[in-house]
C-alpha cells in the first residue's frame, strides 16, 4: 500500500513539474530546460528518452507523465504567464533569476565538486560561449513569407524542428528564442493554436529525432565527464541570465524585484534540497530492502 502511494504521489509530483515546464517553455527567453532542471526532473528526463528501450514501462509511464502535464501547463499557463511578464516584467524576470541561482547548489551537488580546479571556471565559460554565440545567429533564417507562400519544405521544417530539439534538450537554450531566431516562432504558435498538422507533423518529427540524438549524447557525457557536463549546464543557464536580465530596477522595483529574487532563489532551493532528502530516504529504504 506505502509503495503504491509513493507511486502515485510520485507521478502527480512528475505531472505537476511537467505543468510548471510547459506553462514556462513557450515564454521568450526562458529555457524549459533550466526550468526541468531548477526543479530536478532533468537527469531522469534524459535517462528516460536516452534508455526507453532498456526500461520500457518506467520510462514510458514517467515520459507520458511529464508529456501530459507539459501539455496542459502548455494550454493553461503559457498565454496568461505572457500576459503576467509583460504586466510585471521586470519583478517576474528577476523571480526567474532567483530561481536559477537557487539550483547552482544542486548542479555542484551532481557535478561533484569538492575542491577547486583550474578546469571548473573554464567549464562554465564554454557553457557560457555557447548560448552567447546563438545571440550572433541572424534572425529570421527561415523567413515567415515563406512559409505562408507554401515554399518552406518538409525536410526545412523537419530540419528547424532538429534544431529547435537541441534548445530543448539543453538547459539555457530558450525553445522560443530559437524559433524567434529562425523567423518561425509566430507561425509555429498560430500553428499549434489552429492544430494546422501540415507544419506540425514535419516539425514534431524533426522535434523528436533531436531529442532522441540530443539525449543519448548528453546521458553519454552525464555519466563518463560528469563534473564538466554539469558545469558546461550551470554556464548556459548563467548564459541564459544575462540574455533575461531586464536591468536595474527604479522606484517600486527596487523594494518588489530583490524580494522577487530572493524568494526564486528561496523556493527552488526548498525544493532541491527535498528532492536530496527523498532521494537519500529512498536509498536507504532500497538497502534496508536488500538487506
Amino acid at each position: 500500500m506505502n509503495q503504491k502511494n509513493e507511486g502515485l504521489r510520485g507521478s502527480l509530483l512528475t505531472f505537476c513539474k511537467g505543468m510548471v515546464v510547459g506553462g514556462t517553455m513557450l515564454v521568450p527567453g526562458v529555457s524549459g530546460g533550466s526550468m526541468a532542471m531548477i526543479l530536478g526532473v532533468y537527469d531522469r528526463l534524459v535517462s528516460s528518452v536516452s534508455s526507453f528501450f532498456k526500461h520500457k514501462r518506467e520510462s514510458f509511464l514517467f515520459l507520458v507523465t511529464f508529456a501530459l502535464g507539459g501539455g496542459v501547463g502548455a494550454l493553461l499557463f503559457a498565454n496568461p504567464l505572457s500576459k503576467l511578464i509583460e504586466l510585471w516584467r521586470m519583478p517576474m524576470l528577476y523571480f526567474f533569476i532567483g530561481a536559477v541561482a537557487g539550483c547552482v547548489p544542486m548542479i555542484f551537488r551532481e557535478a561533484k565538486v569538492a575542491r577547486f580546479h583550474w578546469k571548473q571556471p573554464v567549464y562554465v565559460l564554454v557553457g557560457v560561449l555557447i548560448v552567447s554565440a546563438l545571440s550572433l545567429l541572424p534572425s529570421g533564417l527561415v523567413a515567415d513569407s515563406e512559409m505562408q507562400a507554401g515554399a518552406v519544405s518538409f525536410l526545412l521544417l523537419m530540419a528547424a524542428g532538429f534544431i529547435a530539439a537541441v534548445a530543448l534538450v539543453l538547459p539555457g537554450i530558450s525553445v522560443s528564442y530559437l524559433l524567434l531566431m529562425l523567423g518561425l516562432y509566430d507561425e509555429t504558435m498560430k500553428a499549434i493554436g489552429d492544430l494546422y498538422f501540415p507544419f506540425l507533423i514535419p516539425l514534431g518529427l524533426g522535434l523528436a529525432l533531436g531529442v532522441i540524438l540530443t539525449t543519448k549524447i548528453l546521458e553519454t557525457a552525464m555519466n563518463r565527464y560528469p563534473q564538466g557536463t554539469y558545469l558546461i549546464i550551470l554556464g548556459f543557464m548563467l548564459a541564459s541570465v544575462a540574455e533575461i536580465f531586464p536591468g536595474i530596477p527604479s522606484g517600486w522595483g527596487w523594494l518588489s524585484c530583490p524580494l522577487m529574487l530572493a524568494a526564486g532563489f528561496v523556493v527552488i532551493w526548498l525544493i532541491s534540497r527535498l528532492e536530496a532528502k527523498s532521494s537519500g530516504g529512498k536509498a536507504v529504504e532500497t538497502a534496508a530492502e536488500t538487506e
